[in-house]
């Protein structure tokens, strides 16, 4: 048997990659599977008033920092909620208001400075083990990430790749989701997601042994049921309403091949597993803001899944 751990959407948290790449060894896992969304949604400014004071305005809550450990707690605080601290000065702020293209700048430049630190980290703490984390970045990740994958030496780049998982699971990946509201780094029609999965599952020597590492969520699963949004992108009805966003082109892929399993995320409630057919697919779900890892623990069998576990740690 081989017993693989699957997380996905830690949008940038420290606190939920370090636990991701301890879990290897917590769970006793063969693989570790990371799927899209790597990295976070936003800059938070640490605005220096003078001498040792800081002002931070996180998730709408102003903090004053008046000394250097208040500094490096808040710093950590905003890291381990998936947010980039940025140490600026009021001056700066004044002309970042007036330049959008600066502040994107900026965004750029400490995500992928983030990245390499996480690269860096899990070439470290995976160094004389046999883990190697299969990675394909998703939808919310700009494509510089992925140059900075390559170059790890424990995390292997996989978008649009046939992996080889062991002797009897082979495993197909990409983080490209269907059209989203917000117009993200990597998103296309339902007709190029098909053409994406079949170029993969053509590829394939046992496809129904297969592992389909995808970040969006089959349409209808129940894994893909996330709050309706109204013209201005607003929960409908407080969030009570949900609809169902995940792929059709996915759907109808893995209701033609019939693949062992698949592992999804991309919509953080949808924590769950289904059926369609004889293929179990999984979505742990994300809680990345508070810190938690939420995973999936399978081990795979000969034809089949031997048994399964959501994990919250």
């Amino acid at each position: 048997m081989t017993k693989l751990f699957f997380a996905t959407d830690i949008h940038g948290s420290d606190i939920c990659w370090s636990k991701f790449l301890n879990a290897g060894k917590f769970y006793e896992a063969d693989v570790l599977i990371l799927g899209g969304d790597m990295t976070g949604k936003a800059v938070v400014p640490v605005i220096h008033q003078g001498g040792n004071n800081y002002k931070v305005t996180l998730l709408e809550q102003e903090f004053s920092i008046t000394n250097e450990d208040e500094l490096k707690d808040m710093v950590k605080r905003v890291r381990s909620r998936g947010y980039y601290p940025y140490i600026t000065n009021p001056d700066e702020i004044s002309e970042l208001e007036k330049s959008p293209e600066r502040v994107s700048e900026i965004f750029k430049q400490e995500v992928l400075k983030v990245v390499q630190q996480w690269m860096d980290l899990a070439d470290k703490k995976l160094d004389g083990t046999k883990l190697y984390v299969y990675c394909s970045p998703g939808n919310d990740d700009m494509e510089e990430v992925d140059e900075i994958v390559r170059c790890s030496k424990r995390v292997l780049l996989v978008e649009g790749q046939i992996t080889q998982l062991d002797a009897q699971h082979e495993m197909i990946a990409s983080g490209w989701s269907n059209r989203t509201p917000w117009n993200t780094e990597r998103e296309e029609d339902e007709d190029q997601l098909k053409v994406r999965y079949e170029a993969m599952i053509r590829q394939l020597k046992d496809p129904q042994n297969a592992v389909f590492n995808i970040h969006v969520p089959p349409f209808k699963s129940g894994l893909d049921e996330a709050p309706e949004l109204d013209k201005n992108l607003r929960p409908v009805l407080a969030g009570q309403s949900l609809k169902p966003v995940g792929s059709s082109a996915l759907r109808k892929a893995i209701e033609q091949t019939q693949p062992l399993l698949g592992l999804h995320g991309h919509i953080h409630e949808g924590r769950g597993s289904t059926r369609i057919g004889k293929t179990l697919c999984i979505n742990p779900g994300s809680m990345y803001e508070q810190g938690t890892l939420l995973g999936a623990i399978v081990k795979l069998g000969k034809n089949k899944i031997e048994n399964y576990v959501l994990t919250t740690g």
